[in-house]
Formats: structure tokens, sequence, C-alpha cells
């Protein structure tokens, strides 16, 4: 027997695997060839560990598993970072259209000449978009999209005979993934500190001549636009270096500014964040890769090259090589193409506005009941911290509050240079109804902490389960299944 929060019975069949001895999900005509003759000891007498059980049992159980799950198409993701936007659903009709979901990886070039139009296209548009000349498409997700750019930065200073750039600033304000990526490409990360946004003078006291790449996020981790960012690509630049940009912000610069024309030579992109693709379990992912001209012969390759009216896959002389076996997700291509042809310039322009005036809608409402470190005006997402919460309730204390509110906690204690932080990205796609809504529950949870601190502290309680030991499911992970008592 298990006892719910609410002092219920629970059925035990609705919460952990079952079995009824003889019962059968299946019935099999009867055998109308002669019956196989195996030697013995390959035969089991019995089926050792598998559940019985009807049809309908199992049908409802995993029906019932898929409505306990949370999902976009059914709350609001307030997630900064990730961004858990809703993504219209033509562009998933889209990619399932059999010409496109069908179309073979090997096939040649000659007959996938819609698949090669395609991603050809979505270079050309990336790179309008983004203001880089030269885009490959082939990366499969935002860190392999570093990774290309790095290994295309690392070889651009090996044709130059700069064996000596071995560094790459990183600032703290950057995504998260930035320093395992330069490793990864063979450089030693130097963190540099910011103020909110990167200094020129910061920059300047750490850009000697053995740093490769200046690597950033822009708008950063913060949410906060890196005002100075011109005049550091500028520096580094004149003292021989080059600038990454991680695009994975992106979503707050569409249609109002160029990364290629702030002075950044390489950017990433993330089509699954930026270009309605799903997000989150993993995948499906894609991480285009856009460089100024000087560096286009160092991406990843081959890439889709229009010859005369058709086009084919060609590879860029000095390539870094292939990263993957074929030529990309091709399936996230498609939503991404199908998201910008129907978007058109003004609607990405619309959408970046939105998605600032959201997270600016939702600082205006929190400020004063939740702490706000940096002042400079919100781009996409906002970022607050616990400091401010009395009677000790703390970051997860909220988040674990606002699942009894209905609601996907935030990100939390992200970004580092931020104690306690709750980052809060509401993008484009929420109306101001459901921003309400959300405001409502954090506010109404900031009261809590001053009212009634236990409640918050013991949330969840109106789960099937209550808060986790997590500290100690990382450090003793349980791997096996055990029925209970």
């Amino acid at each position: 027997m298990i006892v719910g929060t609410s002092g219920l019975v629970l059925n035990e069949k609705l919460l952990f695997e079952h079995s009824d001895a003889g019962r059968k999900g299946y019935s099999l005509p009867a055998l109308d060839v002669p019956a196989a003759t195996l030697p013995d000891g390959l035969c089991r007498e019995e089926i050792a560990g598998f559940p019985e059980l009807s049809e309908v049992d199992v049908v409802r159980h995993f029906t019932r598993l898929s409505t306990w799950n949370y999902g976009v198409d059914s709350g609001f993701y307030p997630l900064g970072s990730c961004t858990m936007k809703y993504n219209p659903k033509v562009n998933e009709v889209a990619c399932r259209l059999p010409g496109l979901a069908d179309v073979h990886p090997a096939t040649p070039d000659h007959l996938a000449q819609g698949a090669l139009t395609l991603m050809y296209q979505l270079q050309e548009m990336l790179a309008e978009i983004s203001g880089f000349p030269a885009v490959s498409v082939q990366p499969a997700a935002g860190a392999h999209g570093e990774l290309a750019g790095m290994l295309a930065i690392r070889a651009w200073h090996e044709a130059r005979g700069n064996a000596r750039r071995t560094k790459v600033l990183i600032p703290d304000t950057a995504h998260g993934t930035n320093p395992a990526t330069a490793a990864l490409a063979g450089f030693d990360v130097v963190p540099i500190a910011s103020q909110g946004v990167l200094t020129l003078e910061e920059v300047a006291a750490h850009m000697t001549d053995e740093v490769a790449a200046l690597m950033v996020t822009n708008p950063n981790t913060l949410g906060l636009f890196e005002t100075n960012i011109e005049a550091i690509c500028a520096l580094v630049h004149e003292r021989g270096g080059l600038v990454y940009c991680d695009g994975a912000n992106l979503n707050a610069l569409l249609g109002i500014a160029r990364p290629g024309d702030l002075g950044i030579d390489v950017m990433h992109f993330n089509l699954h964040k930026t270009f309605a693709t799903p997000h989150g379990g993993g995948g499906p992912g894609s991480g285009p890769v856009g460089v100024r001209a000087d560096l286009a012969p160092f991406l990843p390759g081959p890439l889709a090259v229009r010859d005369g009216d058709s086009y084919r896959f060609a590879g860029p002389p000095g390539s870094v090589g292939r990263l993957l076996a074929f030529h990309g997700n091709f399936g996230i291509m498609v939503r991404a193409f199908a998201y910008i042809r129907s978007m058109g310039a003004q609607g990405l322009r619309h959408a970046t506005e939105m998605a600032v005036l959201n997270a600016n809608y939702v600082r205006a409402r929190l400020e004063g009941s939740y702490h706000l470190p940096y002042a400079t005006r919100s781009l996409h997402e906002v970022v607050f911290s616990d400091r401010d919460l009395p009677n000790d309730c703390h970051t997860l204390d909220v988040a674990k509050r606002l699942i009894d509110y209905g609601y996907h906690p935030p990100t939390i204690y992200f970004p580092l240079v931020v104690k306690g932080a709750i980052m809060i990205e509401p993008t484009e796609t929420e109306s101001q109804e459901t921003l309400d809504e959300f405001c409502d529950a954090m506010l109404a949870i900031a009261g809590e902490a001053g009212a009634d601190p236990e409640l918050l502290k013991n949330a969840p309680v109106r789960t099937r389960t209550r808060r986790l030991d997590e500290t100690g499911a990382a450090r003793q992970p349980r791997l096996k299944w055990e029925r209970p008592c």
C-alpha cells in the first residue's frame, strides 16, 4: 500500500510495474504450419521477467505516464538558456513530407536536388541573417558548431604560422559549454571577469600574442547585450586574434543586429533554439557555423554549392574535415527552412521584439520581490537571485514550490556568476495572460517565504513524488529498479 500526500491510498498498479498471471494482450490464430523443433537447451519452459498484461492495461499505462510529463504543449516553460518555446506545428508537417523525410543521406547528388536546394538556400538565409558570408550546416548540435568554429580558428592560425597562439579568453558570462569546447579543440582556457558585461580594459589586460581567440556570448548568459563588443573585436583583431560568438542567444538579435557586422569572426547557430526545432531530451539538434570570408576555406564540409542550374556537394579546400558521417541533421534543417520562409524578415524581427518585451515585462513585475543583481536593461531573459528572500528560503525552494502552482521551474543556479540565480526566459510565444499567471505565482511564493517558509521548504506537496534527495541521487545513484515492500 502507498499513501499519497493527501492521505489517499493509491493503487500500486498506477505507480509501479505490475503483472497478472495468465493475462495476455494478444490473440494469435491457430498454427497452420508445422511446428519448428529446436535442439534441447535452446528452449525455455517459461519466459522469465516479462509482465503479463492485457492490451488495455498496456495502453492505459503508457498513456497515463504521458500525462505525467510536462511539455511545452501543455504548459509554460520559463527556462532560460534552453529556450523551451512553442514551435508552430506546420514545421513538423513540412519535415515529414515523404520527399524530405525519406531521402537517404547516401543519395547521389543528381537524385537529391530537392534536399541540396534546401540546404543551399538555408545556408544563404543564415548568412544573410547573421552577416557572415559563409555557413556550414553540417554540425549536429550547438556544442558541435562551437567545436567546428574553434577548429576553423585553429586552422586559420596554423595556416599563418601562429603556433604560439594556444590560449582562448572566456568571460564568466559565457555559455557553459565554451570552456570545454575550447579545450577539446586543443586550446588552453583563460577565464576573465566581467562586470555584467565585458570591459575593454579587462580584455586588453589578457590579450597577449599567445591568445588565439576570445569566446563571447552575446547577449550573455545574464541576458545583457555586450555594449562594448565592437571596440573589443577591434582590439582583439589589432592584436592578432579572432572573436568567436556563441549564437545560443541569437533570438534576442534577429532582424535588429547582425553579429558579422559587429566584428565577430565566427558564430554557431542553434537551430534547435532559434529556428523552431523541438528542444530537450538530448535532441534533436543542429548547430550550423558561420564565418567571415577568409575563414570559409576551413569550414567542415562538404557544403551544398550551386553549379549552374543544379546543386552538388563540394568540400572547402582547407576544410577541418567532416564532423559527421553524412551532412547534418537534415530534418532539423527542414524545420528551420520552413520557419524562416514562413516568418520572413519582418516576422523574425517581430519575434525578437516580443521575446525582449516579454522578458522585460516579467522583470518589471517581479523586481522588488526578487533581487535583481544587474540593473542593466535585460534582453531576452532576466536573471534574479534569492538574496532577499526571508527565513532562509532559497532558489531551490522557489523552484520546487512553482511545481505546486503547475509550472515547470526556471533555470536555477545558472549563470554561476550570480549566487542563487533564477533565470527566466519567457520567449516570444507566450501571451500576457500566461505571463501574468506565472508572475502571480512567483509573487505568491515570495509572500509565502515570509508568511509560511516551511511550505516552501517542504515543496512540492501536490505531486505524486515529494522532494527528492538530489544530492544523494547524484552521489549514490540507484540504477536498478526494485519493487517496493
